[in-house]
């Protein structure tokens, strides 16, 4: 398929020049398109920020909702129509800060859908606040003798709580990030893929030279179904890993436990409503958690 058919023609960009939205935008069409899925079998799921503005330069399906919480309407879009493809996608500070309760439980709940977190270390929206990612010791125009937190370690907390896939890229190697994005939309429940990018603007730290020199690709041998090595690689700091950490092949998907298809295949939208079975739906979720 041809990367053409997610464009949304002349358009203005809100991104300053040397944004890593940029590759992230482009590296997913390649994906989309290599995997063949047709603009209209896709749902792109954002919150608030830079990277949420995604979905509004790709010609398909989108749900823009509010600041950290884009991963329940992909939740519940997957759901209501697991023939879709659904992509969660925001910034580090909208998934991980914001929308960090939502984080844990989407994880817990294992829906069918890829979650791509734009992960440049600071809020690029709102000028330059620290992020729940930025590093020890960095200063922004809020945090003026340093951040004093440990950064939020996103991967170490899915592996932790066994997410059925969790990776992590940087946008300067566009062909490993594409492969990685490929696999990701095809694993079978939730799928995290943090991407550094980094802020031309707001983090004159964590530059595209930085993650050059402070990431490593994990090893041909490594082996990403073992748990606790997949966890001891998340916890390094000296050099941060890239790549596929951790894979789960065995975990059943939230859409496939809901009971919505047990007895009717249809999408949602295609059907009578049946009060009853609405509300034992409910319970189940609520059950869930």
């Amino acid at each position: 398929m041809d990367t053409n058919v997610f464009d949304m023609g002349e358009i203005d960009i809100a991104w300053c020049p040397g944004c890593g939205d940029y590759g992230i935008l482009n590296v997913l069409k390649k994906a989309l398109a290599e995997l063949d899925i047709a603009p209209e079998k896709l749902v792109m799921v954002s919150g608030i920020g830079q990277a949420a503005k995604i979905p509004h330069y790709l010609k398909t399906n989108f749900f823009n909702g509010l600041h950290g919480r884009a991963l329940p309407p992909a939740t519940a879009i997957k759901a209501a129509n697991p023939s879709m493809t659904v992509i969660a996608e925001s910034g580090d500070g909208d998934m991980y800060g914001e929308g960090g309760n939502h984080f844990i439980h989407t994880i817990r709940r294992n829906p069918g859908i890829t979650n791509i977190v734009h992960n440049n270390m600071v809020y690029g929206l709102t000028k330059g606040q620290a992020s729940p990612t930025s590093q020890l010791g960095f200063k922004t125009p809020v945090q003026v003798a340093g951040v004093t937190l440990e950064p939020f370690n996103p991967l170490a907390v899915a592996i932790a709580l066994d997410a059925g896939f969790v990776a992590r890229a940087f946008i300067g190697d566009a062909d490993k990030t594409k492969e990685i994005l490929k696999k990701a939309i095809t694993h079978k429940g939730y799928a995290l893929v943090d991407i550094f990018q980094p802020c031309v603007t707001f983090n004159k730290v964590n530059t595209w030279q930085w993650f050059k020199e402070h990431t490593y690709y994990l090893e041909d041998s490594y082996d990403p179904h073992d748990r606790s090595a997949a966890f001891k690689r998340a916890l390094e700091t000296e050099k941060l890993p890239l790549g596929i950490f951790y894979i789960n092949p065995n975990k059943s998907a939230f859409e496939d436990n809901v009971g919505i298809y047990q007895q009717d295949n249809r999408p949602l939208f295609e059907r009578e409503p049946d009060v009853n079975r609405l509300r034992m739906l409910i319970r189940k979720i609520r059950a869930a958690g």
